[in-house]
């Protein structure tokens, strides 16, 4: 789900944080928990608690309806309030979901809660369903199914007391209503992974992914298998892909440099650059177009510049490509009998013979990451 992963000195492997990942995110702990955050699990911290009271208290919140303006009304932490979020399935049966006041609903957890698509409910729905507009609704006398997050089992809280203007305090979800708990919140930076580590988010590009589908389609299909005991099974079924183009997204993420792209030799769509500098009839352009075929000729993938324009914009380009080798033919190699040839990761700056030109280079590939 990350770029691609590293090898600490143990040979566990350690997955890097892509700064420029935008479409995924993992949470990752220093204990070596990691997950994508539409599955990773995580402890928040405990907020403190009012102390219990013997029923839900009812107390007047005029025109305070989000979580921020009800805990700044009251004087208590958002952490201590219930979030409810009505959602509509595909059938239009209503459930209310219920998270923490300071965390995210994490909506693939609560779609594999329901076992099915859902939809935000509408203002009119709400108000057919709960008697009271958004902001003012909860879980307590409610003739909806309630699913709440694990995060929401212990605890003192304030939630709507679905009437216009109005909360209910000292809320218990064990005594004051009956949810069906799951784990449907976002894993939040801080939270506490399984295995006692402290949670960070980082941003990712995924490029691979595995998803469970167990029974779901070979069911349907009579998709069997015949057991140890010759008895017949539904076959567990699993997806598993992963995306060429994201594999380079990622690599070009990963190597990149102030110049440009620095592709690592597997990737790479070429694995020279020949630049020649010698205008058409000139001795360095025969120079050139020779290497050029000798190059091919020893299996090498060669992207071979002759246009007619400055060398300082073709080395600005070939650094910007970023093929692993960079080899100019011009004047200066045939007065010294050698190439230029410049290393992309690095810029690191070599020369070759020309006799044999093809071997050498193709030995200091070799070499390359």
């Amino acid at each position: 789900m990350t770029t691609p992963p590293t090898r600490t000195a143990g040979g566990r492997p350690r997955r890097d944080p892509s700064d420029s990942g935008c479409e995924d995110e993992v949470a990752l702990s220093g204990s070596g928990y990691a997950a994508n955050v539409e599955v990773a699990t995580g402890t928040p911290p405990a907020p403190s608690f009012p102390a219990p009271l013997d029923a839900p208290e009812r107390v007047a919140t005029p025109e305070a309806r989000t979580i921020e303006e009800v805990s700044a009304y009251l004087g208590i932490d958002p952490a201590t309030l219930l979030k409810s979020l009505p959602v509509v399935l595909e059938d239009g049966t209503m459930k209310l979901a219920l998270v923490r006041g300071d965390r995210r609903l994490n909506e693939t957890k609560l779609q594999n809660a329901l076992g099915a698509p859902f939809r935000p409910a509408t203002e009119a729905e709400i108000l057919d369903y709960f008697g009271a507009e958004p902001g003012f609704i909860g879980p307590v006398g409610v003739g909806v199914e309630v699913i709440a997050d694990h995060a929401v089992e212990q605890g003192i809280w304030v939630a709507g007391a679905n009437e216009a203007g109005f909360h209910l305090r000292g809320v218990d979800a064990r005594r004051d209503f009956v949810p069906t708990f799951a784990d449907i919140g976002r894993v939040e930076e801080g939270d506490t992974s399984a295995d006692g580590g402290t949670i960070h988010i980082e941003p990712a590009i995924e490029v691979a992914n595995i998803f469970k589908l167990g029974t779901r389609y070979s069911e349907p299909l009579g998709a069997n298998y015949l057991d140890e005991d010759g008895q017949e099974h539904p076959i567990v079924m699993g997806s598993y892909g992963i995306g060429p183009a994201r594999i380079m997204a990622a690599a070009i993420e990963q190597y990149a440099d102030e110049h440009g792209i620095s592709w690592p030799r597997a990737l790479a769509p070429f694995e020279v650059q020949l630049v020649g500098l010698g205008k058409p009839g000139t001795e360095e352009h025969q120079l050139a177009e020779r290497l050029y075929g000798e190059l091919r000729e020893a299996g090498l993938d060669v992207l071979y510049d002759d246009r007619d324009i400055r060398p300082g914009e073709k080395f600005v380009e070939a650094e910007l490509l970023g093929c692993p080798l960079r080899v100019v033919a011009g004047k200066r190699s045939l007065e010294a009998g050698e190439l230029e040839v410049q290393v992309r990761r690095g810029t690191e700056k070599r020369t070759v013979p020309i006799e044999g030109a093809a071997e050498a280079l193709s030995a200091l590939l070799a070499e390359l990451p």
